[in-house]
Protein backbone atom coordinates (compact mmCIF):
# COMPACT_ATOMS: atom_id res chain seq x y z
CA UNK A 1 0.00 0.00 0.00
CA UNK A 2 1.65 3.29 -1.01
CA UNK A 3 1.93 5.73 2.02
CA UNK A 4 -0.65 9.02 1.77
CA UNK A 5 1.44 12.14 0.13
CA UNK A 6 2.46 14.41 2.98
CA UNK A 7 0.56 17.97 3.93
CA UNK A 8 2.99 20.77 3.51
CA UNK A 9 3.88 22.07 6.92
CA UNK A 10 2.32 25.28 7.95
CA UNK A 11 5.53 26.73 8.78
CA UNK A 12 7.18 25.70 4.93
CA UNK A 13 3.54 27.66 3.48
CA UNK A 14 4.04 30.76 5.71
CA UNK A 15 8.25 30.53 4.11
CA UNK A 16 6.53 30.11 0.88
CA UNK A 17 4.60 33.04 0.99
CA UNK A 18 6.66 35.52 2.81
CA UNK A 19 9.41 34.52 -0.29
CA UNK A 20 6.81 35.20 -2.46
CA UNK A 21 5.92 38.76 -1.33
CA UNK A 22 9.75 39.97 -0.66
CA UNK A 23 10.57 38.92 -3.94
CA UNK A 24 7.59 40.28 -5.91
CA UNK A 25 8.41 43.69 -4.00
CA UNK A 26 12.08 43.61 -4.48
CA UNK A 27 11.75 42.53 -8.48
CA UNK A 28 9.43 45.13 -9.19
CA UNK A 29 11.88 47.47 -7.68
CA UNK A 30 15.32 46.45 -8.49
CA UNK A 31 14.52 43.78 -11.26
CA UNK A 32 16.63 41.26 -11.37
CA UNK A 33 19.79 42.92 -9.47
CA UNK A 34 18.90 40.93 -6.28
CA UNK A 35 20.80 38.24 -4.86
CA UNK A 36 18.20 35.25 -3.88
CA UNK A 37 20.29 35.21 -0.49
CA UNK A 38 19.07 38.95 0.22
CA UNK A 39 15.34 38.23 -0.55
CA UNK A 40 15.72 35.24 1.20
CA UNK A 41 17.34 37.29 4.33
CA UNK A 42 14.27 40.03 3.37
CA UNK A 43 11.76 36.99 4.27
CA UNK A 44 13.45 36.10 7.10
CA UNK A 45 14.64 32.48 5.89
CA UNK A 46 17.41 31.05 4.97
CA UNK A 47 18.87 30.63 1.31
CA UNK A 48 18.20 26.66 1.62
CA UNK A 49 14.49 27.50 2.30
CA UNK A 50 14.55 29.88 -0.79
CA UNK A 51 15.87 27.10 -2.79
CA UNK A 52 13.85 24.19 -1.72
CA UNK A 53 10.82 26.39 -2.80
CA UNK A 54 12.01 27.78 -6.08
CA UNK A 55 15.49 25.87 -7.42
CA UNK A 56 15.87 29.19 -10.38
CA UNK A 57 15.61 32.94 -9.88
CA UNK A 58 12.78 32.41 -13.03
CA UNK A 59 11.10 30.19 -10.64
CA UNK A 60 10.95 32.76 -8.06
CA UNK A 61 9.97 35.56 -10.39
CA UNK A 62 7.54 33.74 -12.49
CA UNK A 63 6.05 32.22 -8.61
CA UNK A 64 5.80 36.10 -7.51
CA UNK A 65 4.31 37.00 -10.62
CA UNK A 66 1.30 34.53 -10.33
CA UNK A 67 0.74 34.78 -6.61
CA UNK A 68 0.34 38.47 -6.99
CA UNK A 69 -2.08 38.24 -9.76
CA UNK A 70 -3.99 35.63 -7.83
CA UNK A 71 -3.91 37.81 -5.34
CA UNK A 72 -5.59 40.93 -7.28
CA UNK A 73 -8.21 39.15 -8.57
CA UNK A 74 -9.16 37.21 -5.53
CA UNK A 75 -9.52 41.07 -3.90
CA UNK A 76 -12.53 41.26 -6.22
CA UNK A 77 -14.60 38.60 -4.12
CA UNK A 78 -13.39 39.99 -1.03
CA UNK A 79 -14.23 43.55 -2.18
CA UNK A 80 -18.29 42.15 -3.28
CA UNK A 81 -18.43 40.79 0.08
CA UNK A 82 -18.00 44.58 1.21
CA UNK A 83 -19.51 46.81 -0.72
CA UNK A 84 -22.02 46.98 -4.00
CA UNK A 85 -20.95 45.49 -7.41
CA UNK A 86 -20.42 49.40 -8.61
CA UNK A 87 -18.12 50.47 -5.40
CA UNK A 88 -15.94 46.80 -5.43
CA UNK A 89 -15.71 47.23 -9.13
CA UNK A 90 -14.21 51.03 -8.88
CA UNK A 91 -12.11 49.82 -5.77
CA UNK A 92 -10.85 46.69 -7.38
CA UNK A 93 -9.83 48.65 -10.48
CA UNK A 94 -7.85 51.41 -8.76
CA UNK A 95 -6.06 47.91 -6.67
CA UNK A 96 -5.65 46.53 -10.40
CA UNK A 97 -3.62 50.12 -11.45
CA UNK A 98 -1.60 49.97 -8.31
CA UNK A 99 -0.51 46.22 -8.88
CA UNK A 100 0.10 47.22 -12.82
CA UNK A 101 2.09 50.16 -11.69
CA UNK A 102 4.25 47.78 -9.38
CA UNK A 103 4.61 44.71 -11.77
CA UNK A 104 6.11 47.19 -14.80
CA UNK A 105 9.06 47.09 -12.42
CA UNK A 106 9.50 43.38 -13.06
CA UNK A 107 9.14 43.21 -16.73
CA UNK A 108 13.16 42.46 -17.15
CA UNK A 109 12.81 40.04 -14.47
CA UNK A 110 9.27 38.59 -16.41
CA UNK A 111 11.29 38.99 -19.63
CA UNK A 112 13.78 36.77 -18.23
CA UNK A 113 11.56 34.05 -17.15
CA UNK A 114 9.95 33.88 -20.85
CA UNK A 115 13.42 33.27 -22.20
CA UNK A 116 13.71 30.47 -20.04
CA UNK A 117 10.60 28.81 -21.74
CA UNK A 118 7.91 29.60 -19.02
CA UNK A 119 5.20 31.65 -20.12
CA UNK A 120 4.18 33.36 -16.27
CA UNK A 121 0.79 34.56 -18.35
CA UNK A 122 -0.58 31.03 -18.93
CA UNK A 123 -3.00 31.61 -16.46
CA UNK A 124 -3.52 35.55 -16.53
CA UNK A 125 -6.57 36.36 -18.70
CA UNK A 126 -8.36 33.29 -17.30
CA UNK A 127 -7.85 34.52 -13.90
CA UNK A 128 -8.52 38.27 -14.80
CA UNK A 129 -11.92 37.21 -16.72
CA UNK A 130 -13.11 35.21 -13.68
CA UNK A 131 -12.35 38.48 -11.18
CA UNK A 132 -14.32 40.77 -13.77
CA UNK A 133 -16.86 38.32 -14.45
CA UNK A 134 -17.86 38.36 -10.85
CA UNK A 135 -18.07 41.95 -10.78
CA UNK A 136 -20.16 42.46 -13.79
CA UNK A 137 -22.87 39.41 -12.74
CA UNK A 138 -22.76 41.00 -9.21
CA UNK A 139 -23.48 44.49 -10.65
CA UNK A 140 -26.35 42.80 -13.16
CA UNK A 141 -28.11 41.15 -10.06
CA UNK A 142 -27.98 44.83 -7.86
CA UNK A 143 -28.51 46.59 -11.04
CA UNK A 144 -25.78 48.68 -9.85
CA UNK A 145 -23.94 47.92 -13.61
CA UNK A 146 -24.57 47.50 -17.45
CA UNK A 147 -25.63 44.30 -18.46
CA UNK A 148 -24.62 44.65 -21.68
CA UNK A 149 -20.65 44.53 -21.09
CA UNK A 150 -18.81 41.36 -21.65
CA UNK A 151 -15.77 40.17 -19.27
CA UNK A 152 -13.73 40.87 -22.57
CA UNK A 153 -15.25 44.17 -23.10
CA UNK A 154 -14.29 45.47 -19.73
CA UNK A 155 -10.59 43.64 -20.00
CA UNK A 156 -9.94 45.64 -23.17
CA UNK A 157 -10.80 48.98 -21.47
CA UNK A 158 -8.76 48.21 -18.56
CA UNK A 159 -5.57 47.63 -20.72
CA UNK A 160 -5.93 51.39 -21.35
CA UNK A 161 -6.33 52.06 -18.11
CA UNK A 162 -3.00 49.85 -17.44
CA UNK A 163 -1.31 51.76 -20.18
CA UNK A 164 -1.93 54.82 -18.85
CA UNK A 165 -1.19 53.79 -14.87
CA UNK A 166 2.35 52.82 -16.38
CA UNK A 167 3.37 56.02 -18.51
CA UNK A 168 0.90 58.63 -17.33
CA UNK A 169 0.15 60.16 -13.93
CA UNK A 170 -1.52 58.24 -11.44
CA UNK A 171 -3.91 61.24 -11.29
CA UNK A 172 -4.89 60.93 -14.91
CA UNK A 173 -5.39 56.83 -14.45
CA UNK A 174 -7.58 57.78 -11.33
CA UNK A 175 -9.72 60.28 -13.69
CA UNK A 176 -10.11 57.00 -16.56
CA UNK A 177 -11.08 55.05 -14.02
CA UNK A 178 -14.09 57.59 -13.01
CA UNK A 179 -14.76 57.90 -16.59
CA UNK A 180 -15.02 54.03 -16.78
CA UNK A 181 -16.72 53.97 -13.92
CA UNK A 182 -19.41 56.13 -14.95
CA UNK A 183 -19.88 54.12 -18.48
CA UNK A 184 -20.33 50.77 -16.48
CA UNK A 185 -22.97 52.01 -13.95
CA UNK A 186 -27.13 52.61 -15.11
Amino acid sequence: MAAAPRRTRSDALQNRARLLEVAARVFAEQGLDTAPAAIAKQAGVGVGTLYRHFPTREALVDAAYRHQLTRVCEQATDLLAQYPAAEATRRWMAHFLDYVTAKSGMAAALDAVIASGVDPYADSRALLTDAVAALLEAGARDGGLRTDVTPDDLLLLMGGLAHSAQYGTREQAQRLVGLLMDALTR
